[in-house]
């Protein structure tokens, strides 16, 4: 049992620790905790395009049923927010999916959703490994059932009927727009592009066969790995005017526009936040190390930003705290109001399209940052064992300077990691990874070489400590 560690979202190993008995246990664990919380009703099981991911999924089910309930399993590997979706809609004690999301095939994970369709809080998931134990079951005669179930509908209709409730219609076919979509080999495949060409989008698919290996790499959508998408949409001989990808379940979304390229997720987000903004009001929720674009087209609208700890699962609680509009990260994650509380990369593939269809991307982009100013933001990885983290972050609490880059420190924000607000309106963050052995370095400031000395600062500020 000591080798299952939830993290920022869940738990994910390599294939020698991820392990069917592991796997079992953290089934026997939700099947307890939901039952020691009163919840009887059906539970979601989904999972993956990963080899083993059907074969972990059956064995969750197992233990599941021999526990009293009745499982509801996906007909084949799904996006994550369908399963968070279901939830709500399906009125469900929760669900469990196996992904190791944008990690390279030779990890595993299990992520378990609680009953409010919202990623599980600390307290949650502290109350599930507590619960950690060889499978328990009962006599065969109160034993639930296991009933293959199609989840794409719903959550097509769903998502149609938001964008349809914001833009006045979802219908794009006169908007006579073609996107090429990744899929990365991923569980997006037949999910998004499916939900595209049902709003009249013509899609040109490129990664779109399961593929266990992703390629032999990861399914991370990754400016790196979406450079044939982001030549495919540049190039004159194809007819695509935006590029989308998703990441390995589909929780993500990273969009290609035909002048920038790779478009970066803070700048996604600030054009996703002002297309809200035209049709109603609230406001954003954001983690530490997403950009403050957002602050500033919040203060124009007279809307508060509220910011969070890394993690979606801060995000969907401020949501819910704020009645906010709107929660992202700078990773690609984000959703909306009206929606369930989970990042969803197949919702946010429709409402591109939507703003796109609109008001192309890359002129959205240019009018955004001519009003509020140029943002650039980076990030960098250090390598840092786990068990070294909580060490070299108290260690740079006695470390922090006076300046950054030559730039004075202004404040310091310690709600993750340590956040160094600069005098010129740039920051520097430093945070720990919740899901690898390394410590992250964030920057924002006006321009790409600025960036990159504030990413340097940051780095041989802790490089000594680890």
């Amino acid at each position: 049992m000591d080798a299952i560690s939830f993290g920022t979202d869940g738990w994910r190993a390599t294939l020698e620790e991820f392990t069917a008995p592991r796997v079992r246990a953290v089934g026997q664990a939700v099947a307890t905790y939901l039952r020691d919380e009163g919840r009887e009703s059906p539970v979601a099981i989904g999972y993956d395009a990963r080899e083993t991911s059907r074969g972990f999924a059956e064995e969750l089910a197992r233990v599941l049923c021999a526990n009293g309930f009745d499982v509801l399993m996906s007909e084949r590997d799904r996006p994550t927010p369908l399963f968070a979706h279901a939830i709500v809609e399906r009125d469900l004690s929760g669900a469990l999916v196996i992904t190791a999301s944008h990690n390279p095939p030779e990890y595993n994970g299990v992520k378990f959703i609680p009953e409010d369709g919202a990623p599980a809080l600390p307290a949650v998931m502290d109350a599930i490994a507590d619960r950690l134990a060889d499978p328990d079951p009962l006599p065969e005669d109160e034993h639930g059932s296991v009933c293959e179930v199609d989840f794409v509908e719903p959550h097509a209709d769903a998502a149609l009927a938001l964008v349809e409730s914001i833009t006045g219609g979802a219908d794009l076919s006169d908007a006579d727009l073609t996107i090429a979509y990744d899929a990365m080999h991923g569980s997006g495949r037949g999910t998004t592009d499916a939900l595209l060409e049902r709003v009249g989008v013509s899609v040109e698919r490129l990664r779109c066969e399961r593929d266990p290996d992703f390629g032999g790499g990861a399914p991370e959508p990754a400016p790196e790995n979406l450079a044939d998408l982001a030549e495919y949409v540049a190039s004159d001989e194809t007819d695509a005017a935006l590029g989308i990808a998703n990441d390995g379940d589909a929780d993500r979304i990273a969009v290609v526009t035909p002048d920038r390229g790779y478009l970066d997720e803070n700048l996604f987000f600030a054009a996703l936040y002002e297309f809200l903004l035209e049709t109603d009001s609230g406001s954003a929720v954001r983690s530490v190390s997403t950009t403050y674009l957002i602050d500033r087209i919040a203060e124009s609208h007279d809307e508060p930003v509220h910011e969070v700890p890394v993690g979606f699962k801060w995000v969907a609680k401020a949501m819910a705290d704020h009645d906010a509009l709107v929660g992202g990260e700078e990773s690609g994650g984000f959703t909306v109001r009206g929606h369930v509380r989970e990042k969803d990369g197949v919702l946010m593939a429709l409402f591109a399209a939507a703003m796109h269809a609109e008001e192309p991307l890359d002129d959205r982009v240019d009018r955004l940052l001519a009003e509020y100013g140029t943002v650039v933001q980076d990030k960098i990885s250090v390598a840092c064992p786990d068990d070294r983290k909580a060490r070299v972050l108290a260690d740079l609490e006695d470390e922090i300077p006076d300046s950054v880059a030559g730039i004075d420190v202004r404040d310091v924000n310690t709600a993750d990691g340590f956040k160094l607000l600069l005098d010129d309106g740039s920051w520097v963050l430093v945070r720990p990874s919740g899901t690898e052995p390394v410590l992250r370095v964030y920057a924002e400031a006006t321009d790409e070489e600025r960036v990159r000395r504030l990413l340097e600062a940051g780095e041989e500020l802790i490089e000594p400590l680890v």
